[in-house]
């Protein structure tokens, strides 16, 4: 199977030092990018033989006319080199990143010889200093609009500047206050270069000694009874606090940390970066990411941070010294500490790149403790959240269902697009208490009122039991007179589907295939979709069914096996509640209030069944002797 890649070269041609390789297509555009300690050890996984590769490695190297590989120094080179080719090619099969919005930052100009502050969205303006990013627009500009009070930059653009400058008229801004009107020479291009330092020395996190000092300066001049320059250092604390009231305080340390939280599936990603400064969130941002070949999560962790901060590093060539502080040296927007829920894979290598971009030294390491690993599990919780609204944002929007629908036609061979869709999913615990669901799809949404659920009584796999409910919602549709409810209305269960979906691979459509050639029923499309790939299997096929990751057709696949996966899991859980509700009501001394405070308690069941009898007694209503009788009555219910 190995000679089918006919550009394989010889075992002993490949080096077995550090370099980067990148694969072909046969128009010389490259696929992939990816780096090896050892390049013979990592291509030669490439050229094993095909069936063992996973699907879309095998994808990617079928597709291929050709392999070549540069050696280099060492693993630190490598990484260098794989991420400038990564960012030069943007090739098809590397992970790709995109940002699921675009954030404003508050930039200030310190390159320029009369600074400027302005809100954007270009992270490339040379000399500038950026805060954030910021979720929200109106948020950067109520926090510009309170600092001018204190600070008093220019905002107005450059040719405003210039005009005010020939007229000799300061802006409605320099009236105010809220500017220091250099255009009108009220202070010299340095004394305003000066403001709009300590500016960026409140952003950056010198924000609680600005007000320490400025506290100061009130008492001195409270003293020295200046009561109007007292009163307007008053005014400015009062400014300060209400920025820094804005800006939530995690650590009490003044840490300077960003954080990370993934979030992943078999086909895509959702990063959470929360960036800290002094001890306060000054900024969030998110991607999605989309995962062509198989990743591992140290393996993604390692991209995430190549692609957060190696763009920094490109604009910050950009910039002029003149943005950085006197006595500061490389790349400030790479805290010195960087928190990640697993370490990357070359964490070595990449902790050398990144303390090379900033000038010092760089630590990556996972949150074990404290407040900074409640913070990363809130940059996981909103990783999470990210990505179930990617995953259903296009099954939603009317175009994307519609070319969903299209594109489940062309894959499968189908003759119309399937306007309705059913799926079904099984789930026990163990074996027990088998349980089935199926959920409705109608032009790309779900039909709750037409969900049902099935109790499977005896059942010997997975196979048999999606045999079983299969058979019983098709004997709806065997004849006429079945569709019928008593009342002569057509049944929910009378609509005929154009495709049954079925949560597994070959084994579970096979056993739904079979259901339909037993039940009677003609021309019903049926498929499965397999967890572990995501790939859709057809009767009595060979081969899976590729759809392309970012494919609208999949999402929607996967959208309706989730929802079918739920739908059972909460069927599942209620017949488990269910059953030991009614164990727990045959026990004498236990009614209907006792049981309900049982279960509110524990939770779940399966708490209830794993609590001591100490445990148990501290319900309210509850002793040590009705406990006792309680446990005895569990453990006597278990097979």
């Amino acid at each position: 199977m190995a000679d089918e890649l006919w550009f394989r070269p010889k075992t002993s041609d490949i080096p077995t030092e550090p370099g980067v390789y990148r694969w072909f297509d046969a128009d010389g555009r490259v696929l992939y990018v990816g780096k090896a300690k050892n390049l013979r050890a990592r291509l030669s996984n490439y050229f094993g033989p095909l069936e063992s590769l996973h699907e879309r490695t095998r994808r990617m190297v079928t597709s291929a006319a050709d392999v070549k590989w540069v050696i280099v120094n060492s693993e630190f080179e490598a990484l260098q080199l794989e991420f400038t080719w990564i960012k030069e090619f943007n090739p098809p099969f590397n992970v790709q990143f995109r940002d699921d919005k675009s954030y404003p930052y508050l930039a200030v100009t310190l390159g320029d010889e009369v600074p400027r502050a302005l809100i954007t969205r270009n992270r490339d303006i040379k000399g500038a200093k950026y805060f954030g990013p910021y979720t929200q627009a109106w948020a950067v500009r109520e926090t510009l609009d309170v600092l001018l009070k204190v600070y008093p930059v220019r905002t107005c653009s450059t040719g405003i500047y210039q005009r005010a400058k020939r007229e000799k008229r300061a802006c409605l801004l320099g009236d105010i206050g809220k500017c220091a009107a250099p255009c009108i020479e009220r202070v010299t291009p340095p004394e305003h270069k000066a403001i709009a330092r300590q500016f960026v020395d409140f952003m950056g996190g010198a924000d609680t000694e600005h007000v320490a000092t400025l506290r100061t300066k009130m008492a001195e001049a409270s003293e020295a009874q200046n009561y109007e320059l007292a009163a307007r250092l008053r005014d400015n604390i009062i400014a300060l606090e209400t920025v820094l009231e804005k800006s939530v305080v995690v650590f009490n340390d003044q840490t300077d940390a960003d954080l990370f939280g993934v979030a992943d599936d078999e086909l895509a990603a959702a990063v959470s970066q929360f960036i800290v400064r002094g001890g306060r969130i000054r900024g969030v941002r998110g991607w999605v990411v989309d995962k062509e070949l198989e990743r591992d999560l140290p393996e993604l962790v390692e991209y995430v941070l190549q692609n957060s901060y190696g763009d920094t590093a490109r604009a910050d060539e950009n910039r002029e010294d003149a943005s950085r502080a006197p006595g500061q040296v490389g790349n400030d927007s790479i805290p010195k500490e960087i928190l990640v829920p697993i370490l990357p894979s070359d964490n070595e290598a990449l902790t050398q790149w990144l303390s090379n971009l900033r000038g010092t030294k760089v630590e990556i390491r996972v949150a074990q403790r404290g407040d900074k690993a409640a913070l990363a599990k809130t940059a996981e919780a909103n990783a999470k959240h990210a990505l179930m609204l990617y995953k259903t944002k296009r099954s939603t929007d009317f175009v994307a269902r519609a070319d969903a629908l299209s594109g489940i036609q062309s894959a499968l061979n189908l003759p119309t697009a399937p306007l309705r869709i059913e799926c079904f999913d099984v789930s026990h615990l163990g074996g027990t208490g088998v349980v089935a669901s199926m959920v409705v799809f109608e032009d790309g949404l779900p039909k709750k009122d037409h969900y049902r659920r099935f109790s499977i009584e005896n059942t010997t796999d997975d196979t048999e039991s999606i045999y079983q409910v299969v058979s019983r919602r098709l004997k709806y549709l065997a004849t006429d007179d079945e569709t019928k409810t008593a009342d002569g209305t057509v049944s929910k269960f009378a609509y005929r589907p154009g495709l049954l979906l079925v949560d597994g691979g070959e084994p579970q459509v096979n056993a739904a295939a079979r259901a339909l050639r037993d039940s009677g029923v003609k021309d019903i499309a049926i498929a499965g979709i397999a967890k572990r790939l995501e790939e859709i299997w057809l009767p009595g096929e060979a081969y899976p069914v590729i759809l392309p990751r970012n494919a609208n057709e999949l999402f929607l696949i996967q959208r309706i096996r989730d929802e079918a996966h739920r739908f059972a899991i909460t069927y599942q859980r209620e017949k488990r509640s269910s059953a030991i509700a009614s164990t727990l009501q045959d026990i004498s001394g236990l009614g209907e209030k006792r049981v309900r405070a049982l279960l509110k308690h524990f939770g779940s069941a399966k708490r209830l069944r794993l609590a001591t009898q100490g445990e148990i007694a501290q319900v309210a209503g509850i002793g040590d002797v009705l406990a006792a009788v309680i446990v005895e009555s569990l453990q006597a219910e278990q097979p």
